[in-house]
């Protein structure tokens, strides 16, 4: 597959990481709607270990890029950008972290619960059936569902067009591999660590609706970095640019990060 899809034109000094981790696509909408500020590589991740997938990010910002690059991740991909900037922190120039999963298992558990409670008893058993399947290895013959499941535990309140829009193919055997390695990195705390290799600056994106805690993400990032700007979006979830109420003054705020 290609990985890497290009938005705008040259120099492109703008680089997103998607989440999942298997994600690869969903943040097109992103792309499209920075590329009037800057060019912009949406990079794929292929590769099926954590260390693979920073040597195939260094690869696609050297190929395609104009470094040191903005890198904006998203989830799991503000992880993986993380691990990259600590790695190769000649080529990024500003790092933003959008939906950032948290940095310390503590906070993780709080993650799961709050999804749980804003699910019926019948959709909670729903989606523990589809992610013991996706956890297999499984592959699920329609996505629908679990993406509705995800939109009402993730979401404040979303957008028509993003509601209506087509669920990802996100890839299984990706997903589970690299997230058990995430998920081990974390609890042993290095994946905070990494954070001490930090030179640039950082920029953390929130959600206040969104179940992956942002006390997870600001708090142990402001104790290890030189320096971050927290920034909490009211009446937005996971996602910003699918809710309603924060989409706008999301795109405001990345538009200004990458221009500054």
């Amino acid at each position: 597959m290609n990985s890497i899809r290009i938005h705008g034109s040259a120099p492109y000094s703008v680089a997103l990481v998607h989440g999942g981790p298997g994600a690869a696509g969903e943040m097109a909408p992103v792309a499209a709607a920075l590329s009037r500020h800057a060019g912009i590589l949406e990079l794929h991740q292929t590769k099926y270990s954590i260390d693979e997938l920073v040597t195939e990010m260094k690869e696609q910002l050297l190929e395609s890029g104009h470094p040191p690059l903005t890198v904006i991740g998203y989830s799991w991909g503000a992880w993986l950008g993380f691990l990259f900037a600590a790695r190769h922190p000649e080529l990024v120039r500003k790092l933003i972290l959008i939906g950032s999963g948290p940095f310390e298992d503590a906070y993780a558990k709080e993650m799961m619960s709050t999804r749980m409670n804003r699910l019926s008893s019948e959709e909670r058993g729903e989606w523990n059936d589809m992610m013991s399947r996706l956890g297999a290895g499984e592959a699920l013959p329609d996505l629908t569902r679990l993406d509705q499941l995800m939109t009402k535990a993730d979401t404040y309140e979303p957008l028509e067009d993003a509601a209506q829009a087509e669920p990802l193919a996100v890839n299984a055997e990706q997903h589970e591999r690299i997230w058990a390695e995430a998920s081990a990195l974390r609890s042993s705390g290095q994946l905070l660590e990494y954070g001490k290799g930090i030179a640039c600056p950082v920029v953390a994106i929130h959600g206040e609706h969104d179940p992956h805690p942002y006390q997870g993400v600001f708090a142990p990032l402001t104790d290890v970095l030189n320096g971050i700007t927290c920034i909490l979006l009211p009446r937005c979830g996971h996602t910003p640019w699918k809710e309603r109420h924060a989409s706008h003054p999301f795109y405001d705020i990345l538009g200004n990060e990458i221009n500054s």
